[in-house]
């Protein structure tokens, strides 16, 4: 396994896998079997919440191990059907979506309420669901972005959910009602005993200066992922950081310049990490998003994020793209190698 991982990192593969970080992980919470009773078990959360979680964490090829794999594709809407799902025509089938992730091995699938509410009575047992409960459509024109609840939390227990997702576009002229409208749902989904799982983006074209486009900077997505958990989302989704120094760049907003020089650095793995240390150190798990596809280099690109991922101390992927727009086989190849990392023993905590 750490032959096939080290082959895929290529050049990469020393750096990646042998960095210490800057910022030790010693106070962290790492991925582990018994994650639910470490960390969620003196919590607020109720037993049915617990229940859920540990649901999505047994399931798969990862069950049992702290890490998630989960398979998202709700980006019939917030890509378009036809720019998804024309590249392999099968996924406008909702069964094909959640066959690929039961074959994928993985521990939950993430999707929309038609999608899931299709295939629910054969599927929800076989597989945690994630209902994603808002969403942004490119049909209004000019396109705009917003993210707006297209269904109800109840509508996702109803089908048996064993989670709800949600985006919030953090830096947006919409940000303030979003939260909002998360927070509450997030609350209520909760009470019915559901996970929650939020998705915490960056949305703002002030975010770019220079030609540095800083949406995926480490300090403006760690303190998106602060503003996450705070609303108490049990697992954030985030897109890796590349840069840093949004903050200072842009100036705005508040930050400190220990942030820069203690809690990280330029390399990519210090700059996740300080993605989890604001997800409570580790108590939310962060997963970060696998992105395009781009055909050629997809599975080397999957396992470096992936390795970076866990080095960093996060809690695994939720990649679609990559593996619905190539044939399924192709896709279940794809999902393992992401997989493959979390079960190497070899690819270690920095």
């Amino acid at each position: 396994m750490i032959n096939d991982i080290t082959k895929r990192l290529g050049s990469e593969a020393e750096s990646l896998l042998t960095y210490k970080a800057k910022v030790s992980a010693s106070g962290l919470y790492i991925p582990n079997p018994d994650f639910v009773d470490q960390v969620f078990k003196d919590s607020d959360r109720n037993i049915p919440v617990l229940r859920s979680l540990q649901q999505i964490f047994d399931q798969g090829r990862l069950g049992k191990t702290g890490y998630v794999s989960i398979l998202p594709v709700d980006q019939g809407i917030e890509h378009s059907a036809g720019a998804s799902f024309a590249p392999n025509p099968i996924y406008f089938d909702p069964a094909n979506i959640v066959k690929l992730a039961i074959e994928g091995g993985c521990n939950a699938v993430a999707s929309t309420l038609g999608v899931l509410g299709s295939v629910a009575r054969k599927y929800a047992h076989k597989i945690p669901f994630v209902v994603k409960i808002n969403h942004n459509e490119l049909l209004t024109y000019p396109n705009k972005y917003d993210q707006i609840l297209f269904t109800s939390v109840k509508q996702a227990a109803d089908m048996g959910a064993a989670a709800i997702g949600a985006t919030v576009y953090f830096g947006s002229d919409e940000s303030g009602r979003q939260i909002q409208e998360i927070s509450d749902a997030f609350d209520l989904a909760h009470e019915m005993g559901m996970a929650t799982i939020l998705w915490t983006y960056l949305r703002n074209n002030g975010f770019k200066k220079d030609g540095i486009d800083y949406h995926t900077s480490a300090d403006l997505t760690g303190q998106a992922n602060h503003l996450g958990v705070t609303i108490k989302a049990d697992i954030i989704k985030q897109k890796q950081p590349i840069n840093n120094g949004g903050f200072t760049a842009l100036n705005f907003g508040k930050t400190h310049p220990k942030v820069y020089s203690d809690l990280s650095s330029e390399n990519l793995i210090d700059l996740t990490r300080y993605q989890v240390i604001n997800c409570y150190m580790g108590r939310a798990g962060l997963i970060n998003s696998g992105g395009e596809s781009k055909g050629a280099g997809d599975f080397e690109a999957a396992v470096k994020t992936a390795v970076i991922n866990k080095r960093a101390g996060g809690m695994g992927l939720i990649s679609g793209r990559k593996a619905f727009q190539r044939p399924m086989d192709d896709g279940v190849k794809l999902l393992h190698a992401i997989q493959n990392v979390y079960l190497c023993k070899e690819v270690t905590i920095a």
